[in-house]
Parts: C-alpha cells; sequence; structure tokens
C-alpha cells in the first residue's frame, strides 16, 4: 500500500530524514520507534505533504505521490492524526466533524452517524466545545476527524502523549476493532511501548533520520521501555 524509498525531507536548511526507506501493506499497523529528534513526527509530516520532500519517492497504492499535495493525498485515502491533536478549540465536537467530513465533500449525516457508532464515547460531548475536553476525549476526537472521511491509511502522531489510562485502553480496542470492520491500515509513531506492542504487527527503529532494524512487536525489549534503544538496535 504505501512505498518509500530513499526519503530525505527537513525544516528549511536542516536535514532530518536520510534516505529512509520502508514499506506498510494493506491491513497493516506499522510501529515506529526511537528517541526525540530522530526524524519521526517529520517522517509523518512528510508522508503526508506538510514538509516536502528534497529527494526519494513516495508511493500509495503504486502511484507515485511524492509532490501531491496534502489535500490530493487526503482524497487518496491518506488519514493524519497530528501530535498534539489538532482540533478546533472553539468549535464544538459536531462542528469538528462536520467541517472533517465537509473538506472531503462527503455527505455529513452518514458519515458522522458511523463514525459515532464506532466512537461511542463522543455522542454524548457533540454539543461540547473541542477544548472543554479533557485530554483523552480531545484524542478521540482528532482520531474521529480523521476517520470520518474515510482513510484507508492513518498516520498517528503519539496519541498516548499526556492522556489517562482508561482512554488509552480504549483507542487500543477501538483501533482494533476497527482493524476488523474497515480494513484499516496504520503507520504509528508511538514512545508508550505497551500500546505500540499492543497494537503493531512489527516495529520498526528510526536513528538519525534512517530506519536501523526492524522487530516483530514480541520482540520489543525492557530495554527498549527505558529508552534505551540502542540496546536493540543491533
Amino acid at each position: 500500500m504505501l512505498e518509500v524509498e530513499r526519503l530525505r525531507s527537513g525544516y528549511g536548511g536542516i536535514p532530518v530524514l536520510a534516505d529512509l526507506s520502508l514499506t506498510v501493506s494493506g491491513g497493516e499497523f506499522v510501529g515506529i520507534l526511537g528517541h526525540n529528534g530522530m526524524g519521526k513526527t517529520t517522517l509523518l509530516r512528510a508522508l503526508i505533504g506538510i514538509l516536502p520532500a528534497t529527494a526519494g519517492e513516495i508511493r500509495f497504492d503504486g502511484v507515485p505521490i511524492t509532490r501531491a499535495s496534502s489535500h490530493r493525498r487526503a482524497r487518496l485515502g491518506i488519514g493524519y492524526v497530528p501530535q498534539g491533536r489538532g482540533i478546533f478549540p472553539g468549535l464544538s465536537v459536531r462542528d469538528n466533524l462536520r467541517f472533517a467530513v465537509a473538506a472531503l465533500g462527503r455527505r455529513q449525516g452518514d458519515a458522522i452517524e458511523a463514525i459515532l457508532a464506532e466512537l461511542p464515547r463522543l455522542k454524548d460531548l457533540l454539543d461540547r466545545p473541542g477544548g472543554a475536553l479533557s485530554g483523552g476525549e480531545q484524542q478521540l476526537l482528532a482520531l474521529a476527524r480523521t476517520l470520518v472521511q474515510g482513510p484507508r491509511l492513518v498516520l498517528l502522531d503519539e496519541p498516548t502523549e499526556g492522556i489517562q489510562p482508561s482512554i488509552v485502553e480504549e483507542i487500543i480496542e477501538r483501533l482494533r476493532l476497527l482493524r476488523q470492520q474497515r480494513g484499516l491500515t496504520i503507520l504509528l509513531v508511538e514512545q508508550n511501548i505497551d500500546f505500540i506492542k499492543a497494537l503493531s504487527d512489527r516495529v520498526l527503529l528510526i536513528q538519525k533520520g534512517a530506519i536501523v532494524r526492524e522487530l516483530a512487536a514480541a520482540e520489543l525489549s525492557d530495554a527498549a521501555a527505558m529508552g534505551d534503544f540502542a540496546a536493540i538496535s543491533h
């Protein structure tokens, strides 16, 4: 589904990604693990088109999208849930969802009802401003805003950051169900080892902007959980 070959990207004249290559198959959940500053978020921003690629190629379902706009990538079926959630705090939950649906021209009623059935916690929050939600509720809203657009591949950046354990478990459960029901594919950036192990089929270790090793999720060690990625990168 997703093929990335020798991708380079960064900020201004500062390179971050260095000839990074990876593949993600349809229906697969793939985790990206690494220290802060190693290029995890930069990778997702380059894949969705927020950052330009300076070299390399990105293909989605065999179609080159390296120079495509973020909007075109979304229309092709790539969704992005950014670190920090990126919701509209002054809009209600309902209007956050309406805005997301309108952006891709889908029928609002059907799409919103479907996502509320899949993320039922949001049903009682529809009239509440996004900024009034707890951190975990905001994360569910950010996920819903992406899923309501009907993506086939979701780029998910640090979804457990700053949220309560009960909602972390709920997100795990809901993503597993979505995988079964929708055949959803996810590329997940995360530092919560339990979360990434619970969801990922395999985990890619990133160092200095390049993938240095691939592991089955079950192979993640206690060293990784303590942040000592070097202990498992060889």
